[in-house]
This record gives structure tokens, C-alpha cells and sequence, in this order.
């Protein structure tokens, strides 16, 4: 979301730092954390009753592995026991993506529910990575981030971009990140949560690692095997990231993003237009001029969202792009979104209020805003390799999204100016190379053929990467497959995590998940609409860009 600046040349701007590879992988020294000094404790969030026996410790780790009696972070853990445990094999620890997803809090509230069928054989073990959520220190730029982040509101085009202007909301934001957080900003690449997860592997006492990790934590799973390519027994990438591309090529990577997010909004309509009942009527005989008649209309005279009383403000053409994005990562919201759409055709802008409010901008009931793009940005600019100093570049790329994108060219150039201003980075950061030794356990790389957010290619340009991989494909939509999404692709993810089987190579495995209109909630049972939201919620939310 870049306005049109003209080429200036940051004189500061440096190229990420990378880590010294000349060792090879597998050289980082395990950092042991005996066992003891894991405290755990009950933490379970049990209002429903639904998150009994969850148990949270915290560890303290080296913020600089370079100098571990340093200064520490405090990273927030928690575990599920196994429910069988005769038969447990270990840990099971996971990622759910970001970068800047929590799983402490997952664990709290959802409890054995969150990966049932995996707990029966390992403790569910989820940690809070350096600079998230209960971990400390905790990255909060306390932004606005419906009007100061980096995808921000309202977002211009190369026909009205200000580019001073816009080039000044994205330096405040950058300040806003340095002034409010402190030396974590330098320690918070993916390379370093990769050794904390060796140090907490040690603590739990597994000699290796059995791991499921989503989205940006495939690149977790990916930096891990090559860090560590002794130390697993099983790495699942579930929604996997061309780890390359991702630490190398970020602005390629970010476009080819948007590129699976438009082809996800073709396919989104196209049933819109077999199923008009699943869609709840919108458009009709032609869902995708509909869309378009819809945004274009709410551009010239925003759409009343009275029903929403904690943020009744009507919606605009940019309101309804990002919830269309958000709710785009799930088949299993498809249902919903054409809900918001055909009532916001009918006037009424209620649910994409919410939805935009609840899962893009993460606007609390307070006013206050989730930290969640915070972190996903700052991270990311820690470690990967956005060119510095030359804005120009940035600029054209937004050009060039607008005129490729119609509908979503806010992810891609425009939003990634802050990127160019960032001066934060880790010399800890790792860039691969990602190929995994033949001595080594295969990981199964696990793909979705129209994922919007982690489009199909670059799971194919990860196996060649690896050289030693296996792929698991699901022909279907959405984003990461595994989850109540294709009994066979749960079965051969488990098999793999249980017993280390591999699926035949080339197993392609069907997505069987209908498109469905929502449930109404009786509204006796909800509170607003945010309550019914929350109740047709399949998956955590990510707004756009994010992994």
C-alpha cells in the first residue's frame, strides 16, 4: 500500500544482516534447558470447561545466542498432556503461522480440542515465540491499524497516491514500532525461535523434535531442519512457504501471494454462481460483476453498518476488499462471506463492519488494537531481504499491482514501504541453504492446490529446496489442509507425525469441504454480531499478507 512517491534514497537503509553460514547446518550448538527449570503449572481458561488439564511454564532464554549468559526473554510455553499415556511418543510442538501467531492462548481456551486426534500419542505443546504474546519483552507498536499500518485505510492508487505524505504515514509507523519496543527488534528472526525450539525440545526432554507447523511455520520447520538436521524425528509443513523466496525475494513472494488471492476471489464467485443458495443470492447470474457493481458503489457512498453498535461506522470499497481477503483463507467462511456480501448489496454493511474490525484490524472492545501486524511486519523486517534506500521501486511495484490486481493490489507495493525504512536487523537471521541431508528424517510438505495465501508453486519450489521432502497435495481451496478439511489428508498427516510413514509420492488427496450458507445463531444465543461471527469461525483469522 505504497503511495506513488518518487525514487528517494534513504541514506541509512541497509541490507539485512545474515548469519554467518561458512559452518554449514547443524552447527549451532544446542542451548540444554534441564527439564527442572520448567515450572508447570495449571492455566487452563475453562469457561466452557472445554481447556481442563492445560498446564503453562515459562522459560528464559539468551535474546542474543552469541552471548548466552546475556540479557534473557522470557518465552511463554504450554502443554497439553497426552491423553494415552501408555503409549505416548512425546512432544507434538506447533506454529500456526504469521509470523506473529501466538499458541499459548490457543492452548488456554481450546485445550485437548485443538489437535485432538494428536494428543491421544503426544503432549500438545505450544510456545509463544520471542516477541509474542505472553512471551516478554512483547512487540506493540500501539498502532491504529486500521489507519496507521501497514495495510492501512484508505488505499491509494496510483491515480491519487500523495506521496510524501504516504511516505510520511509509513515512516510514523516505523518510528512508532522503535520508540515503543526496545532491543527485541533485533532478535526476533526466525533463526532464533528456531534455537529456542531446540532449547525447549531439550527442556521437555526429547532427544528430537516432532513438529506440525502452518503457514509462516513452515518456515520455522524449514529454518529448523536446516539449523538442526539432526535433532527431529518429523516436521509437517502444512501451507508451506517457498523458503527461499520468502527470506531472499520477499516482494516476488508477496505478489505471487496476491496473485493466488485473486484467483482464490475467481473461484469464490464462480461458485457463487453454480450455488446461489450457499451464497445467500448474491449476484445472482453473475456474482463477479456484482462484486465489483458492490465495491465500486460503497467507493462513492459508504454502506450503513448500524447493526454492529461497537463500531456502527458505514463501510467502504476498501472495508469490503479486506474482509472479502480475510474470509478467503477459509472454504469453511465461504458461506459466510456471501452472507456480508449480499447484505451489504442490500444496504446493510453490518457484517463486513465486523468482520473487518474483528479479524483485519483486530479492534478490541477498549478501542485498542491487537499487536498481531505489529509483529507480523516487524519480524519479517528483521530478517528479510526488502531492498533499502531506492522508495522508486516500491512505488512501481504498486503501479504495477494496481494494474494486475484489480481487487487486491493493497498487499502487494504499497503496503511493503515500511519495509524500506526499517533499519532493525538480526545478524542471527538465516538464509538458507534449506536442503535437508539424505541422513536425515523426509518432512512431508503438505499443499492445497488454490491456496490463496501460500499459492501451490512455491510448495513445489520448497520440496526442490529441501531435496529430501515429500509432498502431500489437497486438491481444494483455502489455506493449509490439515484439520477436518480431507480424511485423507488427516490420516496420512497423522500416520506420518505417529509412526513416521510417508505417503506415496505423489498422493493427491480430496478437499471435502462443502460450500454451505451459515447456521443462523439464535439470537438469544448471541450477543451481537461479532458473536455470530465468532460461532462460524473455522480458522484463525489472517488478514491480508499475512502468512
Amino acid at each position: 500500500m505504497l503511495s506513488g512517491l518518487v525514487a528517494l534514497v534513504l541514506g541509512a537503509g541497509t541490507s539485512v544482516a545474515r548469519a554467518d553460514t561458512t559452518a554449514g547446518p547443524g552447527s549451532d550448538q544446542a542451548q540444554p534447558l534441564p527439564g527442572s527449570e520448567l515450572a508447570w503449572a495449571d492455566c487452563g481458561v475453562t469457561g466452557e470447561g472445554i481447556a481442563a488439564g492445560v498446564q503453562c511454564a515459562a522459560a528464559d532464554l539468551p535474546l542474543d545466542y552469541d552471548r548466552p549468559g546475556g540479557e534473557q526473554v522470557h518465552i511463554a510455553v504450554a502443554k497439553v498432556p497426552a491423553a494415552d499415556p501408555e503409549h505416548r511418543i512425546g512432544s507434538l510442538f506447533f506454529n500456526f503461522g504469521g509470523p506473529g501467531a501466538p499458541s499459548v492462548d490457543y492452548l488456554q481456551t481450546r485445550g485437548a480440542g485443538l489437535l485432538a486426534a494428536l494428543n491421544q500419542r503426544f503432549d500438545l505443546v505450544g510456545f509463544d515465540p520471542r516477541g509474542v504474546g505472553q512471551s516478554t519483552p512483547s512487540i506493540d507498536c500501539r498502532a491504529n491499524q486500521e489507519t496507521q499500518g501497514i495495510y492501512s485505510v484508505p488505499v491509494p492508487t496510483p491515480l491519487d497516491i500523495e506521496v510524501d505524505a504516504y511516505v510520511a504515514k509509513a515512516q510514523s509507523y516505523v518510528d512508532s514500532c522503535l520508540a515503543t519496543n526496545g532491543d527485541i527488534l533485533e532478535h526476533v528472526s526466525t533463526a532464533n525461535v528456531a534455537r529456542d525450539m531446540d532449547a525447549l525440545r531439550a527442556a521437555v526432554g526429547d532427544e528430537q523434535l516432532s513438529y506440525l507447523g502452518f503457514s509462516y511455520g513452515t518456515f520455522l520447520g524449514s529454518t529448523y531442519a536446516a539449523l538442526f538436521p539432526d535433532r527431529y524425528r518429523a516436521l509437517v509443513l502444512d501451507g508451506p512457504i517457498d523458503a527461499e523466496e520468502y527470506i531472499d525475494d520477499p516482494m516476488s513472494g508477496i505478489a505471487e501471494q496476491t496473485a493466488g488471492l485473486e484467483r482464490a476471489l475467481d473461484r469464490f464467485l464462480e461458485a457463487c454462481a453454480v450455488d446461489q443458495a450457499a451464497c445467500s443470492g448474491f449476484g445472482g447470474a453473475s456474482p463477479s460483476m456484482a462484486y465489483d457493481h458492490l465495491v465500486a458503489s460503497a467507493e462513492l457512498t459508504a454502506i450503513p453498518a448500524t447493526g454492529y453498535p461497537a463500531d456502527p461506522r458505514p463501510v467502504t470499497g476498501d472495508d469490503i476488499r479486506q474482509a472479502t481477503i480475510s474470509f478467503l483463507y477459509a472454504k469453511q467462511r465461504w458461506g459466510g462471506l456471501g452472507r456480508a456480501l449480499a447484505q451489504a448489496a442490500a444496504g446493510d454493511g453490518t457484517m463486513i463492519r465486523a468482520i473487518v474490525d474483528e479479524n483485519v484490524y483486530g479492534r478490541r472492545d477498549d478501542g485498542s488494537f491487537d499487536p498481531f501486524a505489529d509483529r507480523y511486519f516487524t519480524i519479517g523486517a528483521t530478517e528479510q531481504e526488502y531492498p533499502q534506500g531506492d522508495l522508486g521501486r516500491y512505488l512501481d511495484r504498486g503501479a504495477e499491482s494496481w494494474a494486475s490486481f484489480p481487487h487486491f493490489w493493497l498487499n502487494s507495493g504499497y503496503a511493503e514501504v515500511s519495509y524500506a525504512l526499517w533499519p532493525a536487523h538480526d545478524g542471527d537471521a538465516y538464509a538458507g541453504p534449506f536442503r535437508v541431508p539424505a541422513s536425515s528424517p523426509t518432512p512431508l510438505v503438505v499443499a492445497t492446490t488454490y491456496d490463496p495465501a501460500t499459492p501451490y508453486p512455491g510448495a513445489l519450489r520448497l520440496v526442490q529446496e529441501m531435496g529430501n521432502a515429500r509432498l502431500l497435495t489437497m486438491d481444494g481451496d483455502g489455506h493449509t489442509a490439515y484439520g477436518r478439511k480431507s480424511g485423507c489428508i488427516d490420516s496420512a498427516t497423522e500416520a506420518y507425525l505417529v509412526d513416521v510413514t510417508l505417503p506415496a509420492e505423489g498422493t493427491v488427496c480430496p478437499q471435502e469441504v462443502p460450500f454451505t450458507a451459515p447456521v443462523p445463531v439464535p439470537a438469544e444465543a448471541s450477543s451481537g454480531v461479532g458473536t455470530r461471527l465468532a460461532a462460524e469461525r473455522a480458522v484463525p483469522a489472517r488478514p491480508a499478507g499475512r502468512r
